[in-house]
């Protein structure tokens, strides 16, 4: 038996100290990003202003395109603003209510809807418009109908005793809105009128969803081919504040030689 034991023995693999000691537990090692080159950022997050140099062509002719359009709706706007206006403090029978159904009807309807109707809608009753000519009629009945309340309450911030004074000189109402209440309202009317035509400038934009290719939608028809969106949009973000500073400043230039007579000395 004693033998058999110390053969046991003998076979057993002899075990070492370290076997019991306790194992380290592998750590992981730390993955530190490194730190990306130019070639590793996002295309869309780099701002390129080659590109924005090579884009200055298209830009410009979809600037002229605007300006263009807006010019018109606005010189329009103003005309109806004016005739509307009139008819209302004259209080034209019949005439007067269906202009203030008009201008309700359109203030209270959002513009695409509007300019979608004109594109779109009026073909089908034998009315169809090139897109140039159905964003002008859809931004000068939008514009009119707010320029016709600008320029009522000019007219009525006229004193009523120049009306009556005008009237007993023999001046009819033509001739006392030309040379009386126009000159007089219009000083009033500048500042509300200068908010309609701004906003005739900015949704100019809307006539892209029509396919009028003034400035947006030559941005938006690059982006769909370059995918440059932050060059492209602050782009055209500066031309259209450059846009609206430039008229509210020719804008204030009309005030102030209007309100020269009235300046005292």
């Amino acid at each position: 038996m004693a033998d058999r034991a110390g053969s046991a023995r003998d076979a057993a693999p002899a075990r070492s100290g370290n076997e019991f000691a306790p194992r380290r537990v592998p750590q992981p090692r730390s993955r530190s990003r490194p730190r990306p080159n130019d070639a590793e950022i996002p295309l869309a997050t780099r701002f390129d202003t080659a590109y924005i140099v090579a884009s200055i062509p298209a830009l410009i002719d979809g600037l002229g395109m605007t300006v263009l359009v807006s010019a018109l709706s606005i010189a329009l706007a103003v005309a109806i603003g004016i005739a509307g206006a009139a008819l209302r403090v004259f209080r034209v029978p019949v005439i007067d209510q269906l202009i203030q159904g008009y201008v309700e009807f359109i203030r209270n309807t959002p513009l695409l809807v509007q300019i979608f109707f004109i594109f779109y809608g009026l073909p089908p009753l034998g009315l169809q418009l090139s897109p140039f000519w159905s964003g002008v009629l859809a931004l000068t009945i939008w514009g009119g109908a707010f320029n016709v309340e600008n320029f009522r309450g000019g007219f009525l911030a006229v004193a009523k005793g120049l009306r009556e004074a005008s009237l007993a000189l023999g001046l009819d109402r033509f001739l006392y809105l030309r040379l009386v209440a126009l000159p007089l309202g219009l000083r009033v009317a500048i500042p509300s009128v200068l908010n309609t035509s701004v906003s005739v400038l900015k949704n100019s934009a809307y006539l892209q969803a029509i396919g009028l290719a003034e400035l947006t939608f030559v941005a938006m028809d690059k982006l769909s081919s370059d995918f440059r969106t932050l060059e492209m949009f602050a782009s055209i973000g500066v031309i259209y504040l450059g846009l609206v500073l430039t008229l509210s400043w020719l804008v204030r230039r009309l005030e102030f030689r209007l309100q020269r007579p009235f300046r005292t000395a």
